[in-house]
């Protein structure tokens, strides 16, 4: 139960980590006609599950939690940071990444947490979101599976949020996304859990370019 209940509040959409500021990209996709109605919305959000940014985000977030020592934390912090395909989509992991850890650190006291803060900032590093959820779940004891199949939940929530603003959808429709998603995202983290380190990350063009375009968007209501 109280790792239930601490997933349930650190992957709200109340904690404070700003994550209705950043739409992945989206907000070009749907400016550029990609994305119009549901069918469309669900194929896009469980691509960025299966092969895009989730996919990598879950490989780091497994990585984190199984490492062993501070400097192998230390080396998948620094790949969080080069796997990341545009500025944007840096900002956007690290952002959240650093706020997570404020909050945690704040909320629920933890030395090895506050040494760890203090050792990233000495080298002016923000740990990925992933890698700082990661990270938070293991000091609290939370399994692995459980507290990754909330992370990746938690992401395709935020992501149906912005097309249900951006697309736009109704409120109904993105409850249909989301109970979409359910099986999807049990089927990712199988895959996360039973994937070698060789064959991490991912690979989707058309993700990263939407980002790249976000940047010069004219008009922008979102960070990504």
């Amino acid at each position: 139960m109280k790792s239930l209940l601490r997933l349930m509040a650190w992957l709200s959409p109340s904690f404070p980590v700003g994550s209705f500021a950043y739409s992945h990209g989206l907000e070009y996709a749907v400016e550029a006609g990609l994305i119009r109605d549901l069918p469309q919305a669900l194929d896009w959000v469980s691509t960025v599950l299966r092969d895009g940014g989730a996919r990598l985000d879950a490989d780091l977030f497994l990585a984190a939690y199984d490492a062993q020592s501070d400097q192998e934390l230390d080396a998948v912090v620094d790949l969080a940071d080069a796997w990341r395909g545009t500025s944007e989509l840096a900002q956007e992991s690290a952002a959240q990444g650093a706020a997570f850890l404020l909050a945690v650190a704040a909320a629920w006291p933890d030395p090895w947490l506050e040494l760890w803060k203090a050792r990233l900032k000495t080298t002016d590093r923000r740990p990925a979101y992933c890698v700082a959820v990661a990270v938070a779940a293991k000091r609290a004891g939370i399994a692995a599976e459980d507290a990754l199949a909330a992370f990746l939940h938690a992401s395709c929530a935020n992501l149906v949020s912005a097309l249900v603003r951006l697309v736009p959808l109704g409120q109904t429709d993105g409850q249909r996304a989301m109970a979409a998603m359910e099986p999807l995202v049990e089927q990712a983290v199988a895959a996360a859990l039973a994937r070698p380190p060789a064959d991490r990350g991912a690979c989707v063009p058309v993700l990263d370019w939407c980002s790249m375009s976000h940047e010069t968007q004219y008009t922008r209501l979102f960070r990504s």
